[in-house]
């Protein structure tokens, strides 16, 4: 008997070490293998990040400045059709709205890519040309909840983006250009909203079934850039008084820039 204790003693012993050493490995082991891990949220950061005068310049501050060019391709000539087109005041009045507030923030984005020494797009993307047609192709009634309801849902997502930026990004520039397009976005959410036309219904369940939308491959740093070509019409076209300007030259940063 006394053996077969000491025994099981021994081996509750061992089983208890075992198991404590077990844990103590388990531990240990994340620290170890993640510390030097590549692919983490701030290895990534640091490859996209690139040094500028203005501070730090991310991927996705370099994606923030290509959207909101994007978004003044469609917007803008969305906006004007509006103007033209809606069977209301309200409708007509958002579309001024968008006029106005993408020919300015068109001028603030070509200022900063410039600056910064980024190339810009100068058509809309896929997407973006759809809406334009969706909208050519609607009249009367039909146009203004489609006109209403695609570009309150296309601010809706661009405003949680602009706030992402505002809040983390390092890059003077940026910071001030994602004030402007705050500004500018929470303005259009209001006056698409007091059109009547907004289904409140439709978002909530668009955003709950949503996946986040992937990210579109960053500018290349800053750098020299060629000069973009001339803006490519959309349909339906802007008149010539709303008609884009091509994105400034992009010299490379330092040069000629007051800080």
């Amino acid at each position: 008997m006394r053996s077969i204790n000491r025994t099981g003693l021994i081996s509750g012993t061992g089983l208890i070490i075992t198991g404590l050493t077990a844990t103590l490995i388990a531990l240990v082991f994340p620290i170890w293998s993640y510390a030097d891990r590549s692919g983490t949220g701030l290895d990534t950061l640091n490859a996209e990040t690139v040094s500028t005068k203005f501070g730090p310049l991310s991927g996705l501050d370099r994606e923030f400045i290509t959207k909101v060019r994007l978004a003044g391709l469609w917007e803008l000539p969305a906006g004007q059709e509006a103007e033209e087109r809606g069977t209301t005041q309200a409708v007509r009045t958002a579309g001024q709205h968008l006029v106005e507030g993408h020919m300015f923030l068109d001028a603030r984005v070509r200022n900063v890519a410039a600056r910064l020494g980024l190339d810009l797009p100068n058509q809309p993307n896929p997407q973006q040309r759809q809406w334009l047609a969706t909208l050519g192709a609607a009249h009367g009634q039909d146009f203004d909840v489609q006109f209403a309801n695609i570009l309150r849902k296309a601010h809706g997502k661009v405003f949680s983006v602009v706030a992402l930026v505002r809040a983390n990004t390092r890059n003077s520039l940026v910071r001030d250009l994602a004030d402007d397009a705050n500004t500018t976005v929470l303005d259009h959410i209001k006056v698409l909203e007091a059109t009547g036309n907004v289904d409140f219904d439709a978002l909530a369940r668009d955003a709950a079934t949503a996946s986040p939308p992937p990210l579109t491959n960053s500018p290349a740093p800053p750098g020299p850039q060629t000069s973009p070509r001339t803006p490519v019409p959309v349909s339906p076209s802007p008149e010539p008084s709303y008609t884009l300007p091509p994105a400034e030259s992009s010299p490379p940063p330092g040069q000629g820039e007051a800080s």
